[in-house]
């Protein structure tokens, strides 16, 4: 049985798609702290997971996904559920399988929630629609047309399509946040890889990537963020682009973490050209482009439409980032 908001709460009930991901988990967190109802919906259950019985089990997501049950009495979703970046793609048609997770699936759900009178749905996309690198002093803006490369981003793009033309036929309020890459504590992935190199005391090639500036969000302000959206009538219909509100270098944000770490990482002044012809041999250009190229957003349109700015503290975030990636 799904827990049903009996708390008196005049709060809507809030379900949450991939509440057990690592945005997912931290906005229900956040929520419960808040005293706001809600309905967590992933694709299965894990031993962490905590009242298993008040949880939807969708199981893998596509357009046919029956979420009449989850969808009872909520007033807000917020849709974090997707098909991300797969290391090991096994697809011979990659974009296929991200249009049936982040197009079809996202798509039936609103079309599904707008149909029971659900009022708004939150829709987390991606920096990635606007493109993967930006001029520098450029930043991206939510009124950019959109560029988005590869089959993650062409999807989330896609979606964001349907959403806002869903909107304009139902009424169903949609806001789109587009997030780039994401900190916080239980980061995995790129961020967990560096975060180990800096504990290790490694010296890293990083100590000519001084110019480039990169947009990141903190976990925290990202799920305030949302929150923020939740029931804020200037959202409605909007497409925010999110932040911490201070790019870095990559070059500044290794210094800082080997400083919160207490490591003596240091940096080794490696042209970019010799960088770039390396990650060229050793398969790994994706990665060299984003450490050494630059990407910022714009969030002025956060602050003057919601009167929102970031909350927490640059370094105070990476600290609880680094704090939670163990040895």
């Amino acid at each position: 049985m799904l827990e049903i908001n009996n708390t008196g709460n005049h709060k809507p009930l809030v379900m949450v798609t991939g509440a057990n991901g690592f945005v997912g988990k931290a906005l229900v967190k956040a929520l419960n702290k808040q005293d706001v109802s809600v309905r967590r919906c992933m694709r299965d259950i894990t031993p962490t997971v905590s009242d298993p019985e008040s949880v939807f089990i969708s199981g893998d997501i596509n357009e046919l996904t029956n979420w009449s049950d989850a969808l009872a009495g909520v007033g807000v979703i917020v849709h974090t559920a997707a098909r991300v970046h797969v290391m090991d793609e096994r697809s011979s048609n990659p974009i296929v399988e991200f249009r049936r997770v982040n197009v079809l699936a996202t798509i039936n759900l609103a079309r599904q929630a707008a149909k029971v009178g659900v009022k708004r749905f939150i829709y987390l996309s991606s920096v990635k629609v606007n493109g993967e690198a930006s001029e520098f002093g450029c930043a991206f803006k939510a009124s950019d047309p959109p560029r988005p490369l590869g089959a993650y981003a062409i999807s989330k793009s896609e979606a964001e399509v349907e959403l806002l033309g869903l909107a304009k036929e139902t009424g169903l309020e949609v806001v789109i946040i587009r997030p780039p890459l994401v900190y916080g504590a239980g980061v995995k992935a790129n961020f967990s890889l560096l975060t180990r190199a800096v504990r290790l005391g490694l010296p890293l090639p990083f100590g000519k990537i001084t110019e480039n500036r990169r947009s990141m969000v903190s976990l925290n302000n990202l799920v305030d963020f949302i929150t923020v959206c939740l029931d804020n009538q200037s959202a409605n219909n909007e497409i925010f682009m999110i932040s911490d509100g201070h790019d870095i270098s990559t070059a500044d944000l290794v210094m800082r973490m080997a400083k919160i770490i207490g490591s003596n990482t240091c940096l080794v002044p490696i042209p970019v050209p010799v960088l770039k012809k390396l990650a060229l041999v050793f398969g790994k250009t994706d990665l060299i482009e984003r450490l050494t190229g630059n990407l910022q957003v714009d969030i002025n349109k956060n602050i003057s439409l919601l009167n929102w700015t970031p909350k927490a503290n640059l370094n105070e975030n990476l600290a609880s980032a680094l704090d939670s990636i163990s040895n």
